[in-house]
């Protein structure tokens, strides 16, 4: 059965993915401000593998910290 406290639960999480997601963006968006040439550039132009291990590690480490900060 679905009830109330489901419902409730279900908008929780929609808005918990959202807020998740804006402030994994925003700290993407970092990121990106902050390196002194163009990432974008880099991993496809120029198949900087180096780069793209780097950029792989932070976003993980980015939603291991929006994951644990989000559940408490």
């Amino acid at each position: 059965m679905f009830t109330e406290t489901h419902l409730v639960q279900f908008i929780l999480t929609i808005v918990y993915t959202a807020l998740g997601m804006a402030v994994f963006a925003v700290g993407f968006w970092i990121f990106n401000k902050l390196m002194p040439f163009s990432v974008q550039k880099e991993i496809e132009d120029d198949q900087n593998t180096a780069l793209g291990i780097i950029i792989g590690s932070v976003i993980i480490g980015l939603a291991i910290i929006i994951a644990a900060a989000m559940t408490g």
